[in-house]
């Protein structure tokens, strides 16, 4: 994703999975402490459903919304921490390692990073 981007520009968009199909909406997004840099969007997949965090890195937002590079099962059967709340480092690699992303400088494989992330807005700020 773009850095720059207004982060509560995202809350209540449209998010798509990588072939197009709508999952959910943008329910809060989380950054990162140390940069302030957005790094996982919590979208609301359903109205009786879950919110499924999904990683703002490799997304893309255009017109249309938040286009997220994997297949909706995968983001569906996300981890489930909750929102309103920070992530914890453990949290965090738990969600790098389910979307087979890298994790960042300033993380082992072994070791959680040493960042922590907090919610920004949430669709009813």
């Amino acid at each position: 994703m773009q850095t720059g981007t207004d982060p509560r520009s995202l809350i209540g968009r449209k998010a798509f999975d990588r072939a197009g199909a709508k999952i959910g909406t943008v329910d809060e997004v989380y950054l990162d402490d140390a940069t302030g840099d957005p790094e996982w969007a919590a979208l609301r997949t359903g109205l009786f459903s879950r919110d499924a965090f999904v990683p703002l890195g490799p997304s893309d937002l255009d017109e249309r919304g938040l286009r997220v590079p994997f297949e909706r099962s995968l983001i569906k059967n996300a981890p489930d921490f909750g929102v309103g709340r920070h992530l914890s480092p453990q949290q965090e690699l738990e969600l790098y390692r389910h979307y087979g992303l890298d994790v960042p400088v300033g993380g082992e494989a072994s070791t959680p990073p040493d960042r922590d992330f907090g919610r920004i807005a949430g669709a009813g700020d």
